[in-house]
């Protein structure tokens, strides 16, 4: 009886179990599947998260067009330059926007954006699109040449093809309140443009020469980009300025339109089906920079230093 019994017991064991199976797999399967899921979202989070850290969020995703912009006076091209070189390693940026706001600024920075923006074009075969906001005059158009297509409104100021420099002069000031400057020097011209002392001829034609020879690039880049003969581009090239209109018809800006054109036209030239994807980095603002800077574009003239260095500007004034 003991034996009968014990017997009954195993076989309603192994039973039970032969029912549970299949269930105890379904539960498997489902735990299984949803540690893949969780392991698979994590992965994702913590790819997203990387990427975030190292600054490589915007390398994901499909294709896209890089919005570049250009505000107020051209003091340096670090920063412009910077987010060029960062967009040139970034494989998902098939085209780039160079939205210009600006009067011009010093030779130096526009040529050195210029160059950058050259590169980018030949070396890098990435497309660039300069799209002009309400002024893109002087060093703002000497970047703008550097495109491959040059987009602006009807009634955006460009132009302004010229150089200039100021040279502040407090000679009178100084006289009235009893300063006299002494200046010892090893040449004739080593304190050439003192603000202390009135320009010579001699001085004035050294400063002339100078001009008249960085005036000459600024011609040759624009009879060189936009493909116009370069006694053309002399005729222009007096320092008067143009309406985006005038400017499309004397051969200086390629299409009329807005910014969202320029950067259809970048995704078409890039390839890029279909309504692009835009990416832009994130600017620091700087109040007090942000005001000479607006100074600057409304053409305010402010108290320059009395001992600022000389400086050559591509600058609507």
């Amino acid at each position: 009886m003991p034996m009968q019994f014990l017997g009954v017991c195993v076989a309603r064991i192994t039973e039970t179990r032969n029912l549970k199976h299949p269930i105890d797999r379904s539960d498997e399967m489902k735990r299984s599947w949803l540690v893949v899921s969780l392991g698979t979202l994590t992965g994702l989070v913590l790819l997203f998260g990387l990427a975030l850290w190292l600054g490589k969020w915007q390398h994901l995703g499909g294709s896209k067009v890089a919005l570049i912009t250009i505000e107020g006076v051209i003091l340096d091209s670090k920063e412009v330059i910077g987010q060029i070189e960062k967009h040139q390693t970034n494989p998902s940026v098939k085209a780039i926007v160079l939205r210009i706001n600006s009067p011009g600024g010093g030779v130096a920075p526009s040529q050195e954006i210029y160059e950058e923006v050259v590169k980018t074009r030949e070396v890098g075969k990435r497309p660039v699109v300069a799209s002009m906001g309400s002024l893109a005059a002087s060093g703002g158009y000497y970047i703008a040449s550097a495109a491959d297509v040059i987009v602006a409104n009807p009634g955006s100021v460009t132009g302004s093809i010229g150089v200039l420099v100021q040279v502040p002069n407090i000679s009178g000031l100084l006289q009235k309140i009893g300063v006299r400057s002494v200046v010892v020097k090893s040449g004739e011209h080593k304190d050439l443009a003192s603000p202390t002392r009135e320009m010579t001829e001699a001085e004035r034609d050294i400063l002339q020469r100078l001009l008249d020879d960085v005036h000459d690039q600024f011609i040759d880049v624009v009879a060189k980009t936009r493909r116009l003969d370069r006694k053309k581009v002399e005729a222009l090239a007096d320092g008067r300025i143009f309406s985006g209109r005038e400017a499309k018809s004397l051969g200086l800006v390629d299409q009329l339109g807005n910014l969202q054109d320029a950067i259809d036209r970048a995704a078409n030239l890039a390839g890029i089906p279909g309504k692009p994807i835009v990416i832009q980095e994130r600017k620091r603002r700087y109040l007090l920079l942000d005001l000479l800077n607006r100074a600057a574009l409304f053409n305010i003239d402010l108290p320059a230093s009395p001992f600022s260095v000389l400086s050559l500007d591509y600058l609507l004034r």
